[in-house]
């Protein structure tokens, strides 16, 4: 028993660690941003493809990657990533341009691609699953102190060191995961089947094409190029989907989509980071030009809605087991959404941060009640050996969210607000809030597609 209890604390921590560093690499360059911009010399709109290449490339590449991870070996993939991953952040942070920037983040994104999704499929599937909830639950807090440590992290290490730094400290992290990993995961396959090359390059240019394309649609003039580029894209997305139908081994089986748990989880999914994601990218700024926080300042300020993930994902965990998956991610959702909306009613300009801290926790509590029970939700609607492929459908899904949620939000943003001053902002800020609050009030309609527990 202790064997079976010290092994799956080193599956746990293992895989734990691969989300961790994942997620940590969207969050620090956040705060890190201003001193890129400025360094490089660049501007705002050049500057966010550091951000968004990163986001764009796992999204692009991920079911590939997952593919081979059920075919070779999960493990064997998982540390595939990892090594990509590190090198990527060397490349990174001996970047002295924008361009050398945004190909090393698209090397950090090809490895951050299956880090995720491998890291679920091992967890899940080493797992029994009278202990998988409360273990997702764990992973999901482990994953989410990335959102609190990021920007925090970041804005320490540019006040101190230099923003190169955010990429060194991947380094040492990345050789001892892969070290241990290597000795203390058990390896897995899934399904075995061929991944065919014309799936491979629909998928990628399909997710690659849409979510370029959306955050192209933020600009101020939209381009001719993007709508095309956006609705060729779309082309390719269906023509990948009839060919999922008509395939004998699709590297995405649409039959998985006549679960209603399945299905309805997904969605679920894509709305819970919709709406986190469009809290994320303005409640750093938010904080800094209305409130007058520096980046590290700001960081901390998050603090009441990241750390809940910490402190309440495990618990919510075993919630989950005992509660069902439907009740915990359906309450998750709606406490997320309260938490929005209050902070839309009661935030002003000359307001004190005070009044944020306690919606800023109910949100929070919200978000890590929700994302373990709807991965658990979603996995356990699959049989053991899709488990892979199930994983990465997910991921696709959280992705696609947050990057939807980010261009709903700033849309919404600049038909309401501006940057030009404090009480611009102020206006625009609050209807990306209230933006938010409902895509969170919608995953409750889809989250109570579960199946009855």
């Amino acid at each position: 028993m202790e064997n079976k209890k010290i092994s799956s604390a080193w599956i746990l921590s293992l895989t734990s660690l691969g989300f961790f560093m994942s997620m940590m690499d969207s969050m620090i360059v956040t705060t890190a941003s201003t001193a890129i911009r400025t360094d490089l010399h660049i501007s705002v709109d050049t500057l966010q493809w550091a951000l968004n290449a990163y986001n764009i490339t796992i999204a692009a590449v991920l079911l590939v990657g997952v593919s081979l991870g059920e075919r070779i070996g999960r493990r064997k993939i998982y540390n595939i990533g990892i090594l990509v991953f590190t090198i990527g952040s060397i490349l990174s942070a001996v970047s002295n341009s924008i361009s050398f920037l945004i190909i090393a983040r698209i090397i950090q994104g090809i490895g951050a691609s299956v880090m995720t999704p491998m890291s679920m499929a091992i967890l899940t599937n080493s797992l029994p699953d009278s202990e998988r909830g409360k273990a997702l639950g764990i992973w999901s807090g482990i994953g989410g102190l990335a959102l609190i440590v990021g920007p925090s992290l970041g804005g320490f290490i540019v006040s101190t060191l230099a923003w190169q730094w955010i990429f060194w400290i991947n380094v040492p992290i990345g050789i001892i995961a892969i070290y241990l990993s290597n000795k203390m995961l058990p390896e897995s396959t899934g399904n075995s089947d061929k991944i065919s090359s014309l799936d491979a390059i629909l998928i990628i240019f399909a997710s690659a094409g849409i979510i370029w394309s959306l955050s192209e649609m933020t600009s101020s003039k939209l381009k001719m190029t993007t709508i095309g580029i956006c609705l060729l894209s779309l082309i390719i997305g269906i023509w990948f989907v009839l060919r999922q139908r008509s395939e004998e081994k699709p590297m995405i089986p649409l039959k998985y989509f006549k679960s209603m748990t399945f299905t309805g989880g997904n969605i679920a999914t894509f709305l819970l980071y919709a709406s986190m994601y469009g809290v994320v990218f303005f409640l750093p700024q938010f904080l800094q030009v209305v409130g007058g926080a520096d980046s590290l300042q700001a960081g901390l300020e998050i603090l009441p809605w990241t750390g809940t993930l910490v402190i309440v994902a495990p618990f919510a965990g075993k919630a989950v087991d005992k509660f069902g998956e439907k009740s915990i991610a359906t309450l998750g959702l709606l406490l997320q959404g309260i938490g929005y909306l209050l902070i839309m009613l009661l935030v002003h300009q000359q307001s004190s941060y005070l009044v944020m801290i306690v919606p800023l926790a109910i949100a929070g509590v919200g978000l890590s009640m929700a994302g373990p029970a709807l991965q658990k939700g979603v996995l356990g609607a699959v049989e053991p050996q899709a488990l892979g492929k199930a994983s990465g459908i997910y991921n696709v899904f959280r992705l696609l969210g947050g990057a939807v949620g980010t261009t709903i939000s700033v849309i919404v943003f600049y038909q309401f607000g501006s940057i030009i001053s404090a009480s611009q902002f102020t206006s625009g800020f609050k209807s990306a809030m209230l933006c938010a609050a409902i895509m969170s009030f919608l995953g409750i309609i889809f989250s109570a597609q579960f199946k009855k527990e």
